[in-house]
């Protein structure tokens, strides 16, 4: 008989991650996963791998060692059925110039095969403060518009992993809230979240495990009251206290 109890199976399951460029290991030996309803953020300074891990992760890279699976499928040997379950959001939005904002999401909805896409852009669209730039050319938006176009293209298939680089880049403080209301219910509904953020605050508030980064492999992981456990005098630190006492004893 089945557990009721057992945990889910991940939706992201990486093992022993390692990216090199030349000579440079820019991610060496990273292994976690990612289960469904978890948003895990990953943390680190400039260059210690975050922006590579998520792009290898999304498949827009290769990894030089190490396998992904996205929903039980192998990003290496079936990187098709892996990648229709992923939405990858880079922290600069990659969009055409020449298409509108219908545009966008008809293109996203044909290359994912969306049915009755109208209906899910038009509530996307709501969700994000967009409706009424429906017939807008992406070169007309601002920055933080364009970022909420990108977010609403990743979320139309309703994708089981989300990967998001700096997520808030361009919003302002009424479109921060929003997206985070976003991502919550995303998780809620049973979405797995990676979040990748400078922004310490925003991964202390929305994240439930957090795994840190230094040099290309994780220095720490876990929960932050795990986190903080390990360390002496730590136990009411807040994120920013913890990462800044972990990537110093790193040697970052």
């Amino acid at each position: 008989m089945t557990d009721v109890h057992q945990p889910a199976a991940a939706v992201l399951d990486v093992r022993d991650l390692r990216k090199q460029f030349g000579g440079t290991t820019a991610v060496d030996g990273i292994t976690f996963d990612v289960r469904p309803g978890e948003i895990v953020g990953l943390v680190g300074p400039n260059g210690a791998g975050k922006t590579t891990t998520l792009r290898c992760v999304a498949g827009v890279i290769p990894a030089s060692w190490g396998t992904v699976r996205v929903g039980g499928h192998d990003l290496a040997k079936d990187p098709a059925a892996a990648k229709r379950g992923i939405a990858y959001l880079p922290d600069e939005p990659r969009l055409f110039d020449h298409l509108t904002v219908m545009e966008h999401l008809n293109f996203f909805a044909r290359v994912y095969g969306v049915g009755d896409w109208r209906a899910k852009a038009a509530a996307l669209l709501a969700e994000l403060e967009l409706t009424g730039k429906e017939g807008a050319l992406a070169s007309e938006l601002s920055r933080g518009m364009k970022q909420k176009l990108s977010i609403a293209c990743g979320f139309l298939h309703d994708p089981r992993l989300v990967l998001l680089d700096e997520p808030l880049t361009g919003l302002d403080p009424l479109g921060m809230r929003r997206l985070k209301q976003a991502l919550s219910d995303r998780a809620r509904a049973g979405a797995a979240l990676v979040l990748s953020s400078h922004l310490l605050g925003l991964v202390e508030e929305l994240c439930e495990r957090i795994v840190v980064l230094g040099a290309g492999r994780i220095v720490a992981g876990g929960t932050l009251d795990e986190i903080r456990a390990r360390l002496s005098g730590a136990a009411d630190a807040s994120l920013e206290e913890v990462f800044v006492r972990i990537t110093a004893g790193a040697g970052e």
